[in-house]
């Protein structure tokens, strides 16, 4: 259930929000293993005159960027998940956009489940819950057990 805002350079361009929102759903859905159907994804889009890096304009620099911040809840994934998931957003984003500048980054919030969540339920909730289900589904499986 990630939240994940995508800034990138440029001029706001619905082809390129949709096609940018599809590769990020894979990538997280593929390397984090996240759920597409919770996944909540906002692009924005930034003048280049106005997005500066090593002291210059990217307008200047002919030079494209992206900025990309993902919420997960903590313990979710391990460093091996995130390295990963960072080297192929980079390369899918870069690919896309054309020649990007290398100070783009890409940064993975791992959050409290207990703080986090949607529709006015957090992550810890959720899943406290699905454990008392399951408990309870496992205890009837052996009241009618023979």
């Amino acid at each position: 259930m990630p939240i994940i805002n995508v800034t990138i350079t440029g001029k706001p361009d619905p082809a390129l929000s949709a096609k940018v929102a599809e590769q990020v759903t894979e990538l997280t859905k593929t390397h984090l293993r996240k759920d597409p159907t919770v996944m909540a994804i906002a692009i924005s889009y930034i003048d280049p005159q106005h997005w500066f890096a090593g002291g210059k304009s990217l307008a200047s620099q002919n030079a494209n960027s992206f900025w990309l911040d993902i919420k997960i809840v903590d313990g979710t994934n391990i460093k091996q998940d995130m390295a990963s998931y960072l080297e192929h957003v980079h390369a899918s984003l870069s690919e896309t956009l054309g020649n990007v500048h290398h100070e783009s980054y890409i940064l993975v919030h791992e959050v409290s489940g207990a703080a986090y969540g949607f529709g006015g339920k957090t992550q810890e909730y959720r899943h406290v819950m699905r454990a008392m289900r399951s408990v309870e589904q496992k205890g009837a499986v052996l009241q009618h057990a023979p």
